[in-house]
């Protein structure tokens, strides 16, 4: 497969059109994945922060190619990355998007800069 897989910080970058959203070009975009869960975290966090739910959604899952089911081999492998990830204090949806990344083999881009320092068997970019 010849895509890219976006966690919740990686998709608030290019809403907000914050730092580092520059390094995500169109290119790129046109191959973009996300798990449903960080999909939905950062729909959460637009929400929280004034956007209307439809508008939130729509700007969260827009420019996302496609939006990947949170399935059972996704959740299995959510939960034993837990123990690989504790001393870094990742998020379930931290842990869903290193899942999806894993499972299909594709690299993950990021703004989470303490990312850098895991050692798992996937791409890591981060974008700022």
């Amino acid at each position: 497969m010849n895509s890219i897989v976006l966690d919740a910080s990686a998709i608030l970058v290019i809403v907000n059109r914050e730092p580092g959203h520059e390094k995500l070009t169109p290119q790129l975009l046109s191959r973009a994945i996300a798990s449903t869960v960080n999909v939905a975290e950062a729909h959460t966090k637009l929400v929280k922060g004034g956007w209307n739910s439809d508008e939130a959604w729509n700007d969260a899952a827009g420019f996302i190619k496609e939006t990947v089911v949170f399935d059972e081999e996704h959740a299995r492998l959510t939960g034993n990355l837990s123990v690989q990830t504790h001393t870094f204090g990742l998020s379930l949806g931290d842990r869903a998007c290193l899942a999806l990344g894993i499972i299909l083999q594709a690299p993950i881009y990021t703004a989470e800069r303490i990312w850098k320092n895991l050692q798992l068997n996937v791409r890591i970019h981060i974008i700022r």
